[in-house]
């Protein structure tokens, strides 16, 4: 694994128009050097906010019916698109041979929508990542703390007064059930308030079917080895890059994982990681049309306090609550500057330990990939 130069970090991008452009470039270049590299795109119906085109990119690199492949996801959550992307980009930058029988399939910007938007949900506002529901069956998900502090999370205004207000009664509520259990009730998932935080929508978004049509199109269902990276960012220590797994415990999944990645794998459902156990995830809907094949990480790089990404949240919801959203005032850009701040921080020392990371896990991955079946399986 190649030590990050500063001219690595060039891989980052102001926004979602300039990291499509980076990614494809790195694109059209690797297949100078790649005999066996295919881009597919995927076009959204809704435009960026300067009117330019959307859409989710995928670049195949590898023999087409390789039993084992490694697939690269980024911007699950629209705005954390930013490190994915530039983990993509980089990855296509530095084409090294891959393990025989492996392929890598890189999903660019499964949600663009919220990538250009600067949003952390879809065009629907919905999150993706509570989004992996059956639909069809009575709604069973419920969460009763959300329900309480709904109000106090997306405000009515963000007036100073008003805002006081509701941290104070986010605040009691945080003192008499602990912290857990508030971020719990903040952050599992709801299905009640459509314009409130990490709403989990009544249908499948555009998002979740395009990945539902990726998986079909590249048949990852009939592949005999599926290891997923899914790139987000937001919560953790600054820059530390921890590799999330929410496979059941005990599960093939998680011993893979472990083998793979080590022992700093960590696993919600157990309360090991800096992440509580929510609804809808992206990882149980592949793991539904995958199955036991998937070994599925979600690699969560650190910026700043959870409060912080709170507010950012919060403001931005507010925002786009309202009727009409223009994007070129001075309230609309201070609070789209909050938001990409606490997911993209752009430091150079942020960014250099993103790449540092990815790579590190990406070749893992591949190492994980390129074993034989039966070595896998030896657990």
């Amino acid at each position: 694994m190649a030590p990050v130069s500063p001219s690595d970090l060039s891989c980052f991008s102001r926004d979602y128009s300039e990291a499509r452009e980076k990614f494809m470039t790195a694109a059209r270049k690797a297949s100078q050097h790649i005999p066996d590299i295919h881009v597919t795109s995927y076009a959204h119906p809704c435009s960026g906010p300067q009117l330019e085109p959307l859409a989710t990119d995928t670049v195949w690199i590898g023999p087409h019916n390789a039993p084992s492949v490694l697939v690269l996801l980024s911007a699950t959550h629209g705005v954390e698109g930013f490190s994915g992307s530039a983990a993509q980009t980089d990855f296509l930058s530095h084409p090294d041979a891959l393990p025989e029988a492996v392929a890598v399939l890189i999903i660019h910007a499964i949600n663009p929508h919220g990538f250009a938007w600067l949003r952390r949900v879809t065009e629907d506002g919905v999150d993706l990542n509570r989004n992996w529901l059956d639909f069809s069956l009575p709604l069973s998900e419920h969460n009763s703390g959300y329900d309480e502090l709904a109000d106090a999370i997306v405000p009515p205004a963000l007036d100073a007064v008003t805002l006081k207000l509701c941290d104070a009664h986010l605040s009691t509520y945080r003192t008499a059930h602990g912290d857990i259990a508030y971020e719990k009730a903040v952050s599992a998932g709801q299905f009640k308030h459509p314009t409130g935080l990490f709403y989990g929508g009544t249908a499948p978004t555009w998002s979740r079917l395009t990945c539902e049509r990726i998986i079909s199109d590249f048949k990852l269902a009939e592949r005999q080895r599926v290891a997923l990276i899914d790139f987000h960012t937001g919560i953790g220590p600054f820059g530390y890059g921890e590799p999330i797994c929410d496979h059941p415990p005990g599960s093939t999944g998680v011993k893979l994982a472990r083998q793979w990645y080590g022992d700093l794998v960590t696993e919600p459902a157990l309360g090991t990681s800096i992440s509580v156990a929510k609804f809808g995830l992206s990882d149980y809907g592949w793991q539904a049309l995958i199955g036991e094949p998937l070994v599925f990480i979600a690699l969560e790089f650190g910026t700043y306090p959870f409060d912080e990404m709170m507010q950012a949240l919060r403001a931005d919801h507010w925002l786009h609550a309202q009727s009409q959203i223009d994007w070129q005032t001075d309230q609309t850009q201070k609070i789209k500057q909050a938001i990409r701040k606490h997911f993209y921080p752009a430091t150079t020392d942020w960014q250099s330990m993103v790449l540092e990371r990815s790579r590190q896990c990406i070749t893992q991955a591949l190492a994980g990939c390129g074993a034989t079946l039966s070595d896998n399986f030896d657990l």
